[in-house]
């Protein structure tokens, strides 16, 4: 059973009012954020203020790019030259790097979004390459992925700080890997089962998979998405379970 656990939340997502209102609240709750910044959504006067109110109540920052898609938020897989995603991945985080430096914010990991996150999961080549553009622009920076994937095997063996992650509103597959969002019941809607999720990866190990069977999940963090519906009543049922059970939250040292 975890003793400690990161909770982690992807916010910057939009530049709705009541949207920024409802991440920085998400803030009060979690340990460490991943901000957008730019590639499937964000913009610097988004990243400004979740960075202004992440260094306030000193939460670990972490920059959140994607492939270049806003059209379709970053969740659909897209044919990149190499060199053309690692342009783009390394202005997105150069974007970050900046106001982070003005603001005197440290970056403590970088994250990567929907469809590059998946598909990094099945493929080491793509693992690395996004580890080389995250380390050119953040040398010290942990790289967060799937646990268990190719990612994850792909930090290892190039001896690149791994945070392995884990999903309190997705359902998983038999593999270990997130059910597609195109698929029926691929994210979790009811809070219960949230929270009881939540409770089973850091205090077991384990998942249900969408097939029924238990997986095994060795997880430092778990991340939920702002943009799931009822997010912030997750964020607090969640915390306070977790707490419940003597697990403190803590972002990864």
């Amino acid at each position: 059973m975890a003793r400690q656990i990161d909770l982690n939340a992807d916010l910057g997502e939009s530049e709705d009012t009541a949207d920024i209102a409802r991440d920085i609240a998400i803030m009060d709750i979690v340990s460490s954020v991943n901000i957008a910044c730019g590639g499937h959504a964000g913009s610097e006067r988004v990243m400004r203020i979740l960075l202004n109110a992440a260094k306030e109540r000193g939460i670990a920052v972490g920059a959140h790019p994607s492939y270049p898609d806003r059209e379709n938020f970053g969740r659909i897989a897209m044919v990149m030259d190499d060199d053309d995603l690692t342009a783009s991945l390394i202005e997105q985080l150069q974007a970050m790097q900046a106001l982070a430096v003005e603001m005197g914010v440290v970056v403590h990991h970088v994250k990567p979004h929907g469809a590059l996150y998946n598909e990094m999961a099945n493929s080491e080549e793509l693992s690395d390459l996004v580890c080389r553009a995250a380390r050119e622009v953040f040398p010290n920076a942990v790289l967060v992925g799937l646990a268990s994937s190719e990612t994850q095997k792909s930090a290892g063996d190039k001896e690149q700080p791994f945070v392995a992650e884990a999903f309190v509103d997705r359902r998983y597959t038999c593999n270990g890997r997130l059910v597609p969002r195109s698929e029926a019941g691929a994210v979790i809607e009811d809070q219960a089962e949230r929270v009881a999720q939540a409770l089973r990866i850091a205090k077991d190990g384990k998942a249900i998979a969408i097939s029924g069977e238990d997986i095994a999940i060795a997880a430092q963090t778990l991340c939920l998405h702002s943009d799931s519906d009822g997010a912030l009543q997750t964020a607090r049922a969640v915390r306070l379970a977790l707490e419940n059970e003597g697990i403190e939250i803590a972002a990864p040292r």
